[in-house]
């Protein structure tokens, strides 16, 4: 895999830095997942390939552990809040200088600069700071951020697994390790570039949910079907906008110009009537062979059994039967082999990792005693 023999170190947190470090380990990295001791369970749905080692952070004997594993490995991905990592003498400037190659990777909402840098947040925030949510949502409507997937998992865990790889590869050439400053207010504006630019040329500067892309254009917009269902609808290019009218079965000549946004209420009373008419299957057929650009909205009930997606095998299976996104891109030569195991409980590899280390069986029976480690067993998964 593109990442084989890549050590990192992602110390626990919620989920961009799960996520960040979950692309890591599906393409080939080792990811050690440090847990805090004395505690019940994780909240980390994105373990997938990871190891977990349960270190008391609160010891000096635990802040030792933790600078060994990073005198020995590739990056460390840390989700605390500003100056965390500092009070605790584990700073890039103390190990960057055991480590001269590492990868010192910090994810934050604010980042390491700034008068928000300290404060508390979530992606709902972040978005709101980056400007991007005053975009989003119906005219009608207040701004509506979508899930928590543009600050957190695009701005967020995507954009900082991005920063590792260039780091990784940049440390190639030079031999040098880098700090990566990965703010998830910034990874989310430098997501909405193309609203920005788009903007400056005239083509996105109408009140949100007026606007081509955001809902105002009733060729770009999602239809309720007769059974309750929906269709999505991109029809942008007079082409493409040629199908979908002869789809639907209507005259052209009857309707208000495509591109007239003075008629686009009138446009979308149409589109919603006709739309009601079948069912999302009738409709699935009548556009499946075009080039209308209307496909069925499917759920995740239904979105592994797509033809395509089937085809394609976008969707696996773990060992437990639960499904989830197969990792993307698709390499040709080195795609990801994403672990099918379960997920890892906390401290279940703590001393065959340590081991891994050059920590000794007596070094680990003296630290789990004095309470710096847990080394917990896997439990049975009935």
């Amino acid at each position: 895999m593109a990442l084989a023999g890549v050590r990192v170190v992602e110390l626990a947190g919620l989920a961009p830095a799960p996520f960040c470090g979950m692309i890591l380990a599906d393409f080939g990295a080792k990811v050690i997942r440090v847990d805090r001791t004395r505690i019940a369970g994780t909240v980390d749905t994105q373990a997938r390939g990871k190891r977990s080692v349960a270190i008391n952070l609160k010891t000096p004997e635990g802040v030792s552990v933790l600078r060994r594993l990073c005198a020995q490995s590739d990056v460390l991905l840390e989700p605390y809040r500003k100056g965390v990592m500092e009070k605790l003498g584990l700073g890039p400037d103390e190990l960057l200088k055991e480590n001269p190659g590492l990868i010192y990777a910090r994810l934050t909402g604010y980042g390491q600069r700034g008068s928000y840098a300290t404060r508390a947040g979530h992606d709902i925030n972040y978005l709101a700071t980056s400007g991007l949510l005053s975009r989003l949502g119906r005219s009608e409507g207040k701004p509506h951020a979508p899930l928590n997937l543009l600050a957190d998992f695009a701005g967020g865990g995507l954009s900082c697994a991005l920063g590792i790889v260039l780091a990784l590869l940049e440390r190639t050439r030079s031999g040098r390790g880098q700090i990566i400053d990965a703010s998830m207010v910034e990874g989310a504006a430098y997501l909405g570039s193309f609203v920005w630019k788009f903007g400056s040329a005239g083509m996105w500067d109408r009140p949100r949910g007026q606007n081509m892309l955001d809902g105002g254009a009733p060729f770009y917009d999602t239809y309720q079907t007769s059974d309750g269902k929906y269709m999505a609808v991109g029809a942008l290019e007079p082409q493409f906008y040629t199908q979908l009218v002869k789809g639907l079965e209507l005259d052209a000549g009857d309707l208000p110009p495509q591109m007239d946004s003075s008629d686009w209420p009138e446009l979308r009373r149409i589109f919603t009537e006709r739309f009601a008419s079948k069912t999302q299957a009738e409709w699935q057929r009548v556009f499946d062979e075009t080039d209308a650009c209307v496909t069925p909205v499917l759920s995740f009930d239904q979105v592994s059994s797509h033809p395509h997606n089937r085809e394609r095998g976008s969707f696996i299976k773990d060992s437990r039967g639960e499904e989830s996104p197969r990792p993307a891109p698709v390499l040709s030569r080195t795609p990801a082999d994403p672990c099918l195991a379960r997920d890892p409980d906390i401290g279940e590899h703590t001393r065959v990792v340590l081991e891994e280390y050059g920590f000794t069986p007596a070094d680990l029976d003296q630290m789990v005693a004095a309470g710096v480690i847990e080394c917990n067993a896997a439990k049975a998964k009935l």
